[in-house]
């Protein structure tokens, strides 16, 4: 009876949210005096909160790969392991790879994204292409809040597959909107909503402020307590209203939300304790902020050490609607759902990361408490439970543990070509 009881209730909807460029120290529930963030807190309140969460990058293009695949960014090619640039308008991720979205498309599930996409700028690339029924938002990686322009001018705002009508507003607020009208058209069927707002990346502009639009001069100007605070706050408050109207639509009880962030800050962010920023293989370029509330499903009010990854949330969606990826392309993610819920003792990991570029080679391993850095030829290693702000290098102290976790590093680097 059980058994027919679980089969018959019905799939949970989804809704994704995903910062961009915020500090893990940026929000309350991780730390933040300055912001004000209620109803992410709420999330942290009503569901369960993840210390140790990382991005599958350290820059916005790879982690949205690992996130749309749930897999290392590196197996579909060098483009991926790096922000896309303006100028690469030939390059993203090929539809002939499978992305969540596509799969829960394929089950009956109606799929949004309201956003930064940032996996490829031409129509092939377009998130229509890769099984989301609707799409707006960006297709690069940063724009004026207001113009919708990239720093070069080019207006990039998309509706679907044409660029959006030039339209007022500020755009946290639209994507919100845009996000909201999904869910409430979509109300009597299993739907995904991924919002990926482009806050809090620069250039940095607070809503309510139509004359700030930035040129080549003032694209990176701001402050922390101001600008930065109110992008952030009004990115809450978007949110806010999407978990307003879960709530008013009686959907709360039956919806997996998700928030994360895509790497580590930059600029104007807090990282709190760890080291460095956005673009490195440090903590502070890593380490990201995550809460998962399930209601009935997921405890509330819980704080989870588990070690984690973006494309794990991928894993964990998918499981909870009931989808398996092809066989040709199974997750590298897992499903968390079962270890934060207490059925599970916490998983130990083994976590890789990569940056090849031509000025810059970096790779890195978190194992159980070990982080083990290699930095063009200098070895890093560090105790994460002691030193989480890798601050005492203890290579040569534990030069046998060191060895075996390079062995791991090498194995996987060459794994993936």
């Amino acid at each position: 009876m059980a058994a027919m009881l679980q089969a018959a209730a019905p799939r949970p909807n989804i809704v994704l949210f995903l910062s961009d460029d915020m500090g893990y120290a940026d929000v309350g529930c991780y730390g933040a005096k300055d912001i004000r963030t209620p109803h992410i807190d709420r999330l942290a309140r009503e569901g369960v909160k993840l210390t140790d969460c990382y991005s599958n990058g350290p820059v916005c293009t790879p982690t949205r790969c690992g996130l749309m695949t749930g897999r290392y960014q590196q197996r579909f090619g060098k483009a991926l392991e790096w922000a896309l640039m303006p100028t690469d308008v030939n390059t993203g991720l090929d539809p002939k790879h499978t992305t969540i979205a596509r799969l829960l498309k394929d089950a009956g599930y109606k799929t949004g994204i309201f956003g930064k996409w940032h996996l490829g700028r031409e129509t092939q690339f377009n998130p229509l292409r890769h099984g989301f029924d609707e799409y707006f938002g960006l297709t690069g990686g940063n724009v004026d809040m207001y113009s919708k322009e990239d720093r070069f001018k080019n207006y990039d705002l998309y509706d679907g597959l044409d660029k959006a009508p030039k339209t007022p507003g500020y755009l946290t607020e639209m994507i919100g909107e845009r996000a909201e009208r999904f869910i409430t058209a979509n109300k009597a069927n299993p739907f995904f909503a991924y919002v990926p707002f482009n806050a809090v990346h620069w250039p940095f502009q607070a809503p309510g402020r139509p004359e700030t639009v930035r040129d080549l001069k003032t694209w990176y100007d701001g402050t922390r307590g101001g600008e930065y605070k109110a992008m952030l706050e009004s990115m809450d408050t978007a949110i806010g209203r999407i978990l307003g109207t879960l709530d008013r639509l009686g959907l709360t009880g039956n919806t997996l939300v998700i928030f994360t962030n895509d790497n580590g800050g930059e600029r104007l962010s807090d990282n709190g304790p760890f080291r460095h920023s956005k673009a490195s293989l440090w903590e502070g370029g890593l380490r990201v902020p995550a809460l998962l509330r399930w209601p009935g499903r997921l405890p509330k009010a819980r704080v989870s050490s588990q070690v984690a990854m973006s494309m794990d949330l991928t894993a964990t969606i998918a499981a909870a609607a009931g989808v398996k990826p092809a066989p040709a392309e199974p997750f590298d993610g897992i499903d968390l759902a079962p270890l934060l819920a207490n059925k599970k003792a916490e998983k130990p990991r083994d976590l890789f990361w990569r940056i090849n570029r031509p000025q810059k080679r970096v790779r890195a391993i978190r194992s159980g408490k070990w982080k083990f850095v290699l930095d063009g030829g200098i070895n890093n290693m560090y105790d994460l439970e002691a030193d989480p702000g890798e601050t005492r290098d203890l290579f040569y102290v534990h030069p046998e543990i060191a060895a075996e976790l390079r062995g791991k590093l090498e194995a996987w680097d060459k794994q993936l070509g």
